[in-house]
This record gives C-alpha cells, sequence and structure tokens, in this order.
C-alpha cells in the first residue's frame, strides 16, 4: 500500500529550533519524526512513500535519499512557494498515487503508538468507507461530530464555530482529530477544491453528500503533537530510547 507523510510544515512555534531544521527533521528519542512516522508506516504494512515538502524541503529529501527511502521506494511532491494544508497537499500528489488500495495519511509532526494496523483492518472492513480517521478522546477545543453513520460536522469552541453537513442519525460525539488517516483510493479523484487547503474541506463537502467516513478510537494511545515547545520535549520524554 501507499503511505503519505505531511512533512511539509514550517514549524514557525519551534523557532528557533526550526531556522535551519524542517519540523519533521525534529528529533524524538534520538530518531527525526519524519523516521519516525515513516518506519512505522512501513512496519503496518506500507511499501511506498509518498513525502510532500517546501520548507527546507532538501534537507528532508536528501535525508530519505541517504537512508534508502527506510528501505521502500520514496517520492517526493514538492509544494512551492509554500505548503498547500493537508487536503492541497494530497490533490498535488494525486498523480503519485497508485490508487490501487486504500492508502495511509499522516503527519508527520504526529509522535503516537496508536495501532496503524488495526486502523486499517477496520477501514478494510467497514464495506468501502470513504476515510477512516484516527481520534481520540483529549482535551481540544476543536473536534469532529460522528454519529452512526460516521462525520457529520465538525465544532471548534474558540472560533464559535458549530457545522453539521446533515442531519444525525442516532446520538451525536464530538471527538478530536489524531492526524492520521486511511482513505480510499478512490478519494483524490473526488477532490474539487484547488489551492492550499485543509482535508476537512471535501471530507465535509463529500459527507454532506452521503460519502461514510468513520471515526476510529485510538484511546489509550500515546498521542503528542510536537508543535510547540513544551509538546516537543513533552514527547521526548514519552518516546525517551523508543
Amino acid at each position: 500500500m501507499d503511505a503519505m507523510i505531511l512533512a511539509a510544515g514550517l514549524g514557525t512555534r519551534l523557532r528557533p529550533l526550526t531556522d535551519h531544521t524542517p519540523k519533521a527533521m525534529i528529533e524524538v528519542g534520538g530518531v527525526p519524526m519524519l523516521e519516525r512516522v515513516a518506519r512505522r508506516l512501513i512496519a503496518a504494512g506500507a511499501d511506498r512513500l509518498i513525502i510532500n515538502t517546501s520548507y527546507l524541503a532538501e534537507v528532508i529529501e536528501d535525508y530519505v535519499r541517504a537512508q534508502d527511502g527506510f528501505g521502500v521506494p520514496a517520492l517526493f511532491s514538492r509544494e512551492d512557494p509554500g505548503p498547500l494544508e493537508t487536503g492541497g497537499a494530497l490533490l498535488a500528489a494525486r498523480p503519485l498515487f497508485r490508487g490501487d488500495a486504500p492508502f495511509f495519511l499522516h503527519n508527520a509532526d504526529i509522535a503516537t503508538d496508536l495501532p496503524l494496523d488495526a486502523l486499517y483492518a477496520a477501514h478494510t472492513a467497514a464495506g468501502d468507507p470513504l476515510a477512516t480517521v484516527a481520534v481520540l478522546d483529549r482535551p481540544s477545543t476543536r473536534k469532529l461530530l460522528f454519529d452512526d453513520d460516521g462525520l457529520l460536522g465538525r465544532v471548534d469552541e474558540g472560533k464559535g464555530v458549530d457545522l453539521r453537513v446533515r442531519p444525525a442519525r442516532g446520538p451525536v460525539v464530538a471527538l478530536p482529530f489524531a492526524g492520521v488517516h486511511v482513505l480510499a483510493p478512490r478519494f483524490p479523484a473526488l477532490l474539487t477544491e484547488t489551492g492550499a487547503f485543509s482535508i476537512l474541506e471535501p471530507y465535509l463537502r463529500l459527507a454532506g453528500a452521503g460519502e461514510r467516513i468513520l471515526p476510529y478510537r485510538v484511546d489509550g494511545s500515546a498521542w503528542l503533537d510536537i508543535g510547540r515547545p513544551e509538546q516537543l520535549e513533552a514527547a521526548r520524554r514519552r518516546f525517551a530510547g523508543a
């Protein structure tokens, strides 16, 4: 299967650490985050990597080539002049996907031990959903809304947003997203958005049109976003030597 790693982030909140080092190359447990994510994806069955790059792209690309793709073919989708966000990155990389099986999409700045193989298995067992997204119950002002049929909206308490794209079917649960997806191979062809955009835009548009985007709960898994200095230090403590 293909796996795409989102590695184009600027890491502005980690400066000066990211002045000369891409956020995806920041080390946790003595290993660059990109490599940590890549090796976990490969262990879960990925036999081909697609990595988007932008800020300090050469640093990432040279490292991956020096590591021989961590043992699998590795392709790069360079975003110029700047990052295209989650959805735009996937659209730009669309020609690189084989399109023959569900694929992983994984943020490079998420340090986690969530069970990737189980996430993939849940997706393939669910009867061709458009996507399955990892979620976990944690403190957050931004959450996705799910009912018996899957994604139906999102809330952002900080901005007063409560968006629902269809009527609820059964109880509604609000859960923060964990930055890891499994997507059907047909998903990239359904993108109509352009430029830089969040993947939540097509997710919500397509959920409103009847597509199923399912949650996969990973409560109890270690999960740390390294985007801020205090979060990075917490991840380094949690994954020291791991």
